[in-house]
């Protein structure tokens, strides 16, 4: 008895050791599910090519008004910041000295002409007795000379009198045109001097066209030359483009515009050209200085491959997207990206085909060379490692 009592524990001792042994193996890890991703099959179509560019707006006709005669302001007639006609008195100046200095050149006008005309008739008596030697030469030389100074004279006196009646008019000042006036730079009172910085009243802008310039930098008229070339961008048909305009509040302004205008030469300071485009503004929306995104339309891009932003990662060496092949395996497939389309979507100019199927959710799940599960927008999800037809197929 006593033998079989000492034994008991050895055994089971030896049965908890091979059990301890049996639990120390460690299981299997669990495989790693395959990951479900949606994706877009590729489909090459022709899109606006719709470059934006900062600008500005500014008056189409921007007018200083300055004084041209010096005196006394004795009126600013006009609502400062309000809009004014074409013609409508802006100041009026002093007109009495403008008037003394007409009066005193018509009165030596009139002087001159009776002077001219007493010239006149002495020629005449002079001329047919000097014709029969009834005079001298020098008698006959010495009345013409009288009646064209006399004439000459008429004609110096004409000239002030104009010069009279233009600094009278000068005294009004008018605007040249349609548009907001400035505020007053002078007040009522004070003395104006037409050669001096006071002789800068204030000015009248435009509003109805107004431009909007904006920057072309040389980059970017390369860049876009290489594309026109290899025939990627299609210009419209005479170069005729067409300008849209967003505000600041995100805005798009109602009405389109054409460029009328573009510098011929780069600027050697900013390494750009300026582009000129004028926009109806009936309303007065607009007014100068204003920032705005210029929309440039036209051009097309024939045969384009666009895809969302999302889709589209940046690695070490560039852009890349996934793309799922036939046998549902992920591949990384380098792209190079182009302009934003909208506002979601960006341009591939290389890297992806038509038939390409790239994942657009579900990116970060994705391992290189492993299976998928694909998900179509509103579709059931594919095996792993089953083709996908292409969309010619699926018409």
């Amino acid at each position: 008895m006593s033998a079989i009592t000492l034994r008991s524990p050895a055994l089971a001792l030896v049965a908890l050791a091979v059990l301890a042994g049996g639990c120390s193996k460690e299981a299997p890890p669990p495989q790693r599910p395959v990951p479900q991703v949606r994706v877009i099959t590729v489909e090459p179509k022709d899109i606006p090519f719709v470059p934006s560019f900062v600008a500005q707006t500014e008056s189409s006709r921007q007018v200083d008004i300055v004084a041209r005669v010096s005196g006394f302001l004795d009126r600013i007639a006009y609502q400062e910041g309000e809009v004014v006609k074409e013609g409508q008195l802006l100041f009026q100046l002093d007109p009495k000295p403008f008037q003394a200095q007409l009066q005193a050149a018509r009165g030596e006008l009139q002087a001159q002409e009776a002077r001219l005309k007493t010239a006149q008739a002495n020629l005449g008596r002079v001329k047919p007795l000097a014709e029969k030697n009834a005079l001298s030469q020098a008698d006959l030389d010495r009345a013409q000379g009288e009646f064209d100074n006399a004439k000459a004279a008429v004609f110096s006196a004409q000239a002030k009198v104009k010069e009279a009646e233009l600094n009278l008019g000068y005294a009004t000042i008018r605007s040249p045109v349609t548009g907001l006036a400035s505020r007053a730079l002078q007040r009522q009172g004070a003395f104006v001097n037409s050669m001096s910085e006071s002789a800068n009243l204030t000015y009248v802008a435009a509003m109805d066209p107004v431009w909007v310039t904006f920057s072309v930098s040389q980059n970017q008229t390369a860049k876009w030359r290489v594309e026109r070339e290899q025939k990627r961008v299609i210009a419209p048909a005479g170069n005729e483009y067409t300008v849209d305009i967003v505000l600041s509040d995100g805005s798009r302004y109602p009405h389109s515009g054409k460029i009328n205008f573009a510098d011929p030469s780069f600027s050697s300071e900013t390494g750009s050209f300026l582009v000129r485009a004028v926009l109806p503004n009936p309303q007065r929306e607009l007014r100068p200085g204003m920032f705005v995104t210029a929309y440039v339309k036209g051009a097309t891009r024939p045969g384009a491959i666009v895809v969302p932003q999302l889709a589209v990662q940046q690695g070490s060496n560039g852009h890349l997207v996934y793309v799922v092949k036939q046998d549902g395996t992920a591949e990384v497939r380098p792209v190079v990206v182009g302009d934003y389309y909208g506002e979601r979507e960006i341009v591939i100019l290389s890297g992806l085909h038509a038939g390409d199927r790239v994942v657009v959710e579900g990116v970060l799940r994705v391992v290189p060379g492993q299976s998928v599960r694909v998900v179509e927008a509103g579709g059931a999800a594919d095996k792993p490692g089953a083709a996908k037809p292409d969309a010619a197929a699926k018409k």
